[in-house]
Formats: structure tokens, C-alpha cells, sequence
């Protein structure tokens, strides 16, 4: 008991900035979903993640063949050849891709200094948002996974390898396809969940702060801003300018439209809005301007 306890403490002092980002996650999903599909969600994704890797490390499917190196075994802990917080690290990550792609694709409603998605379970499960929240998630492991392959150069340390180094600063595209195909399972399951766990739950987002469309987007920013201080931390310059000229365009792309599309919402969007959420902010509040 005392040595699982050791491994437990171990896996969180060694991992600190995983289990920020995990708490951040933990807030904001809570807040959004609801903390009964919060909950089946990252046991669903963690045991998605988990499963994709430990078929790559002994299959080579979906990401190639690549290898964890076992240093830190006995310090923090490892399921079946696999550290526990890598796998963990999938759930905050589709989430975060999940909520900008909402934050892309459903229309806003300013209200009395908040600004709020019109949601709608049709948007949240749409192709549209499967597809475009997989992507996000593709594009956090192309600035990730070269940074973290050099991890013996800060404090993630070596833990893993490729059998055969990659075209892309070590990585191999095979990896990024595996995203490709793992990150749409990942948010399928998190939209299934959305249709079937714990019905209309009232997520306590219903009394909380405002701007809450925007606290997974920030986790997703932070996560890639943290990706890529760490990038220019180890002096792989060229690496963060690639990494920041991939993330530039999205970016502004995102801010653009989002800016563009606040109060330019039908009025039948609002009311499917409030018909599936009538707890929502959006149903008081006369500042918004309809379009449509």
C-alpha cells in the first residue's frame, strides 16, 4: 500500500504540468457537460488512449512502431508498458479540440457582458464538429510530439523512442495518421456520451462565471503555448517557428470568424438553444442583434 502510494504522489510530482492541465479540464468540462458525462468521458478516453497505445508499442498500429523507455518505472505509474499520465493526457486534450471547434461553429449571443454558444445537441454531435475537433487535436500532437521526443533535454525526460526516426523533426507520419484516426474515435465518444449519459443534466455552467465558451479554448491555447515555450526553452528554434507558423493561420482564422459571427444568429438558433438548454444565459438578456 505504502509503495502504490509512493507511485501515485510520484506520478503527479513528476508530471506537474499534465495534472494542471487535467485539473483545467476537470473545470471546465464540469462546467460545460455536466459532471456525470465529464466523468464517463475520461474513463471512455482514457481507456480509448490506453488502448491505441499499448497496440502501437506491441502491433505498430495506429501510430508505428514506437517504444516507451521504462526509466522512471517504480517512480510514477505504468499500466501494462504504457505511463499512466500519456494516456491520461488524451482526455484534456479532445476536450479542449471539442470545445474550440464548438467555439468555431456555433453562433454566439452577447448577453449583459457574456458571450454564449447557442448549443444545440445537433451542433455538438454534427460531423462538422467531429472533424474539425479531430483536426485540433492532430495539430497539438504536430507541435507535441517533436518537442516531447527530445524530452531528455528538459524535465519530461526519455521516455519513449521510434524504431526508425521520422521525417518530421524525428517523427514519422505514421504517428500523425494514428492521430488522425485515434482523436476522431476520441470525440466520437465524447459525442455519443453527450447523446446518451445522464439525459438533460443541468452542468453547474448554469450559474458560472461568464465567458465560459471560452475555457476550453484557453486550456487548448495554454497547451500549445506551453509546447512551445518549452520548444524555445531547449533552443530548437526552428522547430517553435514551425510550430508557430502552423498554429498562426488557425488562429486568426478562429478569432475571425468568431468575432464575425456574435450576435448574427437566427432566431430559431436561439430557440433550439433554449429549448434543449433553459437554464442557459441566453435566455435573459435583450443586448443581442438577430440576424436572419
Amino acid at each position: 500500500m505504502t509503495d502504490l502510494l509512493h507511485i501515485a504522489a510520484g506520478t503527479v510530482a513528476m508530471r506537474p504540468y499534465v495534472f494542471a492541465f487535467f485539473a483545467c479540464y476537470l473545470v471546465s468540462a464540469v462546467l460545460h457537460l455536466g459532471w456525470k458525462k465529464t466523468l464517463w468521458f475520461t474513463v471512455a478516453g482514457y481507456l480509448i488512449a490506453f488502448a491505441s497505445e499499448y497496440s502501437s508499442i506491441n502491433n505498430g498500429f495506429p501510430y508505428g512502431w514506437y517504444y516507451y523507455v521504462d526509466a522512471t518505472r517504480g517512480r510514477e505509474l505504468w499500466v501494462a508498458g504504457v505511463p499512466f499520465f500519456d494516456s491520461l493526457s488524451y482526455v484534456f486534450l479532445t476536450y479542449c479540440s471539442y470545445a474550440t471547434a464548438l467555439l468555431v461553429l456555433a453562433p454566439v449571443k452577447r448577453v449583459r457582458g457574456d458571450l454564449v454558444l447557442l448549443e444545440t445537441g445537433r451542433i455538438r454531435r454534427s460531423f462538422s464538429v467531429l472533424l474539425l475537433a479531430s483536426m485540433f487535436q492532430v495539430f497539438l500532437d504536430i507541435i507535441i510530439d517533436p518537442v516531447a521526443l527530445q524530452g531528455s533535454r528538459w524535465f519530461l525526460g526519455r521516455i519513449y523512442g521510434y524504431r526508425e526516426a521520422g521525417m518530421h523533426f524525428g517523427v514519422p507520419i505514421s504517428n500523425y495518421l494514428g492521430w488522425c484516426l485515434v482523436s476522431a474515435l476520441l470525440v466520437g465518444a465524447l459525442q455519443l456520451i453527450d447523446r446518451f449519459a445522464a439525459g438533460k443534466e443541468k452542468p453547474a455552467g448554469a450559474a458560472a462565471p461568464p465567458y465560459r465558451c471560452f475555457y476550453g479554448p484557453f486550456l487548448y491555447l495554454c497547451v500549445v503555448a506551453f509546447n512551445l515555450f518549452v520548444t524555445v526553452y531547449i533552443g530548437e528554434q526552428f522547430m517553435a517557428l514551425s510550430g508557430f507558423f502552423i498554429y498562426a493561420l488557425p488562429v486568426v482564422m478562429g478569432s475571425v470568424l468568431f468575432l464575425d459571427k456574435v450576435d448574427r444568429y437566427h432566431k430559431d438558433e436561439l430557440a433550439d438553444h433554449l429549448s434543449e438548454f433553459p437554464w442557459s444565459p441566453a435566455a435573459s438578456g435583450n443586448a443581442s442583434r438577430r440576424a436572419g
